[in-house]
């Protein structure tokens, strides 16, 4: 994580303030001369914020700055970056808000320089024009959210185990731990983007006491820790509002170079609400994108009233040498915990597959869609619980591998699937399924073979880790829109062919796949009149017992 320190000290010209930051943010220098307001970058690269003394009574009194008080021109032209940025630095060292200009259009130019936003902002009506055709640094976030409070190694913890209620600590609040075993790797990857697997990696709520908050518990057994590290919570809400922001696409070479020219979230308790972004300039190549939104290694973030725009899907050639298509994202979660998004949706046409599904998130508890029309839901590296209620999916539907209860609720989904268990990652999910007044259009309503719950384990490769299908999966009022379909169709399946190899028990598996135990099924209707069946490999799952109406 990066973070934004300011070091006051007294020089006879003024104040002045020097800020050491990590490589994507760079130094900040905030001067109080008898000169004209205004933010600059010097020969070194380093911004200087002269504020004069006038202008700084007058911020402190209304408790409020603009981008045009530090120079932005706001014609959509003129490069405002280190506007901004300085309005932002000068808002932090004095804790006031900063709203955009009604009617600006703030052009931001490919220029590494961050702008950290640690008071509420409100962006309004305002336009950005973020053009990564020419950027200096692709890793360079255009805003950081980020918080004043320092992350801290913990002491005397050896070792944690799956589902603990308490650590041996005192902490001065609650804070986000955040636990690594580099002995063991887990998310060992399979197939075209195969890989040697990720550091056993956890994260968890405390309170000051060392009281495991349990609606996100500690999933892993830890019989070593090489790294563990407390983050204090900011307790006070951090308001981001408004903002119409549009990226011109880069054109770089495809391939996994991902651009974070985003706002990226690093601090607790934030809401970001009413934003909106769009992309332009797509060709016929690109690198990918890292999420425009941006949240990682926090808690307690919702995104609400929120319009979002897909990316072009591009190829590439995979770590296995052939040819693959890239994630590329407009929101990224990882290492966070209850990140909630309300209320949003996307500017494109979620069932149009030339665009990538717009969510990607690693190491995750309790995410929240609510509301939302989306392309898809995704957890690649694993989600302990998630819930998706009044909703619509398109065409990547739910993607997801993890533990605890995924819950669907009043939501449309056009998967190829209802739920998509990851075979790249084992199709595990150790806990339970929950669907409940759902309606599923298999394939978006192209002819197709339905099938509910789709994966694939052959026992073979080693993923780092025990995989489990669902032990209990409930399904409550669903319909099913299968009125296209093929000749030969049977009607849907619960499960898809998971491994079409294991026809009997002659099969071998090394690494055993823990079946589901129980299916509850209430009232699920198809447009066919066909009758739900087990599966195309009713031998892999004959021991699962079916309760159904």
């Amino acid at each position: 994580m990066k973070y934004f320190l300011l070091l006051f000290f007294f020089l006879s010209c003024g104040i002045v303030a020097q800020g050491q930051t990590g490589s994507l943010l760079e130094n900040v220098v905030i001067t109080s001369k008898k000169e004209k307001t205004q933010a600059h970058t010097n020969e070194n690269g380093e911004l200087h914020v002269n504020v004069s003394p006038n202008d700084a009574l007058k911020f402190k009194a209304i408790g409020l700055v603009h981008y045009s008080d530090f120079g932005a021109s706001g014609d959509g032209k003129t490069d405002d970056t280190d506007a901004i940025a300085g309005a932002h630095a000068f808002a932090n060292q004095h804790d006031l808000r900063v709203k955009a200009d009604e009617g600006a259009t703030y052009y931001i130019g490919g220029k590494e320089r961050t702008a950290v936003i640690r008071t509420d902002t409100d962006f309004g009506t305002a336009a950005f024009i973020i053009d990564d055709t020419e950027v200096k640094n692709h890793n360079a976030s255009i805003f950081m959210v980020s918080s004043g409070l320092r992350p801290f190694k913990l002491n005397g913890i050896s070792s944690l185990k799956r589902n603990q209620e308490k650590i041996d600590v005192s902490l001065p609040g609650s804070c986000l731990v955040t636990v690594t075993n580099s002995h063991v790797m887990h998310y060992i990857r399979f197939g075209l983007n195969q890989n040697n697997g990720s550091p056993q990696t956890d994260i968890f709520v405390v309170d000051k006491n060392g009281n495991v908050d349990l609606d996100g518990p500690i999933i892993w057994d830890f019989d070593q820790i090489t790294d563990i590290t407390a983050l204090p919570l900011d307790e006070t809400t951090l308001n981001i509002t408004g903002g119409r922001f549009t990226t011109i696409a880069n054109k770089a070479e495809s391939k996994y170079t991902y651009y974070s020219r985003n706002i990226a979230i690093r601090r607790s308790n934030v809401l970001l609400d009413g934003l909106e972004h769009r992309v332009t300039g797509e060709g016929d190549h690109g690198a990918p994108y890292g999420g425009f939104i941006n949240i990682r290694d926090c808690a307690y973030v919702t995104v609400k009233n929120t319009i979002l725009t897909g990316h072009k899907t591009y190829r590439t050639i995979g770590s296995a040498g052939k040819p693959v298509s890239m994630g590329t994202y407009d929101i990224s979660v990882t290492r966070v915990l209850n990140v909630s998004f309300v209320n949003c949706s996307q500017t494109n046409d979620i069932n149009d597959r030339t665009y990538w599904g717009i969510l990607g998130s690693n190491y995750c508890k309790n995410l929240v869609y609510d509301n939302c029309t989306f392309s898809r839901f995704d957890a690649h590296k694993g989600v302990a619980n998630a819930t998706i209620r009044n909703s619509t999916l398109g065409h990547m539907g739910i993607n997801a591998i993890g533990s605890g209860v995924l819950t669907v609720e009043n939501t449309t989904i056009h998967g190829r699937s209802l739920i998509n268990l990851r075979s790249d990652y084992g199709s595990t999910w150790q806990g339970e399924l929950v669907i409940r007044n759902c309606v599923f259009v298999p394939a978006g309503g192209r002819p197709t073979s339905a099938s509910l719950i789709s994966g694939f384990n052959s026992g073979q490769h080693d993923f780092g880790y025990t995989c489990y299908m669902p032990e209990r999966i409930t399904i409550e009022n669903l319909y099913i829109d299968d009125t296209n379909h093929p000749e030969d169709y049977q009607g849907p399946a619960i499960f898809k062919n998971f491994n079409p190899q294991m026809t009997d028990d002659s099969y071998q598996e090394k690494f055993p796949y823990v079946r589901t135990r129980e299916i509850i099924l209430r009232n699920v209707t198809t447009a066919s009149g066909k009758a739900l069946r087990l599966s195309d490999n009713p031998f892999m799952f004959k021991d699962v017992k079916i309760d159904a109406d």
